[in-house]
């Protein structure tokens, strides 16, 4: 599968810790990032990821772009709600192409442990079926 890591400012420490508890299960897949999240998950973890911009230069809408073409199977977005974000119009578009092309979006530790929970047992392999079809 084809993940997305992002993470706010005031969140990337906690997508670190994530991806070091979720190594065993993250680096079965293609990981991608936006830039300084990308840098911070593979200094700590060794992860092989393909980072993009950072998102206020517009990472973003680089994984959105990979997201509307259907290439990307679920997105971990750590966003920090209390923050206003000079890219927030970036954000929701982001989060609105998820809804769109029904992507697995997970924007809290929560939602990202179910989702890599789910990751693990095999409950993404419906995503198999949409890249088939393209």
């Amino acid at each position: 599968m084809k993940i997305a890591l992002i993470a706010h400012d005031k969140k990337k420490d906690d997508m670190v810790q994530f991806t070091i508890a979720y190594k065993h299960i993250l680096e079965k897949h293609d990981l991608f990032a936006t830039g300084t999240t990308g840098l911070r998950i593979q200094e700590a973890t060794g992860l092989k990821i393909q980072r993009f911009q950072s998102g206020p230069l517009g990472g973003d809408q680089e994984i959105g772009a990979l997201v509307a073409k259907n290439e990307m199977d679920a997105v971990f977005f750590f966003r920090d709600p209390l923050t206003a974000q000079p890219h927030e119009p970036d954000v929701s578009a982001l989060i609105r192409l998820c809804d769109v092309y029904a992507i697995p979006l997970a924007t809290n530790m929560g939602t990202a442990e179910i989702l890599v929970k789910g990751l693990e047992r095999g409950d993404f392999t419906w995503r198999n079926i949409i890249h088939e079809k393209n």
